[in-house]
């Protein structure tokens, strides 16, 4: 997913679960800042204060660095969760071991994350850690059938979509055959067919198998089950029981499959904006709301609680230790994403055999 579905609908997820303004917005931000906290390293103030932070994500765009991208501390735990071929801890899918490395919606294993992220619900950083678990549930829908991890299943060829415009980009059709040959990581040979929420699409894995899929449909379902696992977070149920949970009131379930549809464009910025326009006007029953992401710079979390107002860090830099840094939304995002990935890597995966970093 892009900034539409981690933000906005996510936010929409979480007030139709039931939270309120403060707790969405921070829930929302989690969601999406897993795809722009791209710095790592230590954080030094001048009085001799040191804080160590992971980054969630790398610079997409950065494709020649195969050893940063191929990184399995940032991709499995936090975009591509191993799905174990939607099997329960114990048994195997049949095939190689990436049979078990490829994402699967709503997997045991994204269950079995769920529950962890519940137990530690009375941490500080309680909401930002089940703000991480959203962006990666949601992505157990949007990179479903791809793994995190460098092999020819991630190839695709003869792609077509819903959308024959979206189809004839000279440069889209380019990147994709240079990623699909040279570096098949995740969804990269896709490009962003996966994100698109409008496009209904298939193509041929690099296994020569068929697949389609139904991107609607899909995102429907992830906003839907973000909704009931908040609603079970809300209720500190440990078994996570999805099924027992209202999820999406009727009406705004078929107001957000309306929108689904109807708010295209590959770029994720413009689709952002109408969704935000959209909450603006009340077209949701929470009613109308003003919201905001800013990532980087002035009036961001990481602004508000370091100082900090460029994107990049170099490592030189020394702030001035504020009172306030402690309980930050910035400082709690960094602690809730170093216990996120500590549970999944080994906790939660190794339940499945997996030994993925």
């Amino acid at each position: 997913m892009q900034i539409d579905g981690h933000h906005t609908l996510t936010y929409i997820a979480a007030r139709l679960a039931g939270y309120n303004r403060r707790n969405a917005s921070i829930i929302a931000y989690c969601a999406q800042y897993v795809d722009d906290a791209t710095n790592a390293g230590i954080i030094n103030f001048k009085n001799g204060a040191m804080y160590k932070r992971i980054a969630s994500a790398h610079r997409m765009l950065d494709y020649r660095n195969s050893d940063l991208l191929a990184n399995h501390q940032v991709w499995v735990p936090f975009h591509f969760l191993p799905g174990n071929g939607g099997l329960p801890a114990g048994e195997n899918p049949d095939g190689s071991f990436i049979r078990k490395l490829v994402c699967h919606p709503d997997s045991h294993v994204a269950r079995d994350m769920l529950r962890a992220c519940i137990e530690a619900s009375d941490k500080p950083y309680g909401l930002h850690r089940l703000g991480i678990a959203m962006h990666v549930y949601a992505d157990t829908w949007a990179h479903q059938g791809f793994a995190g991890v460098n092999h020819k299943i991630n190839e695709v060829r003869k792609t077509q979509s819903s959308s024959k415009a979206f189809d004839r980009g000279f440069l889209k059709r380019i990147a994709g055959y240079f990623l699909c040959e040279s570096f098949p990581l995740g969804h990269g040979a896709a490009l962003s067919y996966p994100d698109q929420p409008y496009l209904v699409w298939n193509y041929e894995n690099g296994l020569g198998e068929p697949v389609s899929r139904n991107n609607p449909e899909d995102f429907l379902n992830a906003v839907d089950f973000m909704c009931r696992a908040m609603q079970c977070f809300r209720e500190t149920d440990p078994e996570m029981d999805l099924e027992s949970m209202p999820g999406l009131p009727q009406k705004d379930r078929k107001k957000i499959a309306s929108l689904i549809k109807s708010i295209k464009g590959d770029d994720g910025e413009t689709r952002h904006h109408r969704w935000i326009e959209e909450i603006g006007k009340g077209s949701f029953s929470f009613g109308k709301e003003q919201i905001e992401y800013i990532s980087k710079g002035n009036g961001s979390w990481k602004h508000k609680s370091i100082g900090q107002l460029s994107s990049a860090d170099t490592g030189r830099e020394i702030f001035p230790f504020r009172k306030t840094f402690l309980t930050s939304d910035w400082k709690l995002f960094h602690d809730a994403l170093q216990a996120h990935r500590f549970s999944v890597l080994h906790d939660v995966l190794p339940k499945y055999g997996i030994s993925a970093a």
